[in-house]
């Protein structure tokens, strides 16, 4: 799989991941690899994917999503010709019960992400306008281990990258635009509970 358009990008990825399960456990490098090496877009969609899915509830699962998100996006940004992540991401380890569950519960919006893509606002996914969104998905992984304690703020950040990589994927520059929104939801969530507790 290329990072070319594909009649349904994220829908494709989600049934790879699914494919994967097997009797033994899932690495994150198994994950990356399924897709080559030189294909980011959907190395990036990968975390993303998991850390929407409730396999997010694992301690310090959105951690090592977000961890890995950022080294990828800043790759991106550098223009690396191929995805590399440290050996410790790449170890990490995935229930292939709990990852094929994950996957068959994500269908649904992957169905809905992929039948409302199309190609619009293409100045905001291709030079110079792609930095924007490749600089979201940095900012968004690196929040991650910050308000992983945060309820539900790791997955908001995880559908602002999942809605830039459909961005990428689709040519969908609309799509930018719903990931900056997932990022300043996510930017809401703690400022509403610190002030919660102060009132």
């Amino acid at each position: 799989m290329t990072e070319a358009a594909t009649p349904h990008p994220v829908r494709d990825t989600v049934q790879r991941l699914e494919d994967l399960t097997g009797e033994g456990p899932v690495t994150l490098g198994m994950m990356i690899e399924a897709f080559g090496p030189t294909s980011f877009v959907p190395a990036l969609t990968v975390p993303a994917l998991l850390v929407v899915s409730p396999l997010s509830g694992i301690p310090l699962f959105s951690t090592a999503c977000g961890v890995s998100i950022t080294l990828i996006a800043l790759q991106m940004v550098f223009s690396r010709r191929a995805v590399w992540l440290p050996r410790v991401l790449l170890q990490r380890r995935v229930d292939p019960q709990s990852l094929r569950a994950a996957m068959r519960r994500m269908r649904g919006l992957a169905e809905r992400l992929d039948r409302f893509s199309r190609d619009r606002f293409r100045v905001l996914v291709q030079p110079p306008g792609h930095r924007l969104p490749q600089v979201m998905c940095i900012v968004s992984g690196a929040s991650m281990p910050v308000l992983e304690l945060v309820p539900f703020s790791s997955s908001i950040l995880g559908m602002a990258v999942l809605s830039c990589s459909v961005a990428f994927i689709a040519s969908d520059g609309l799509f930018v635009f719903v990931g900056a929104a997932f990022m300043a939801l996510a930017a809401a969530i703690p400022v509403f509970v610190v002030t919660s507790l102060g009132g």
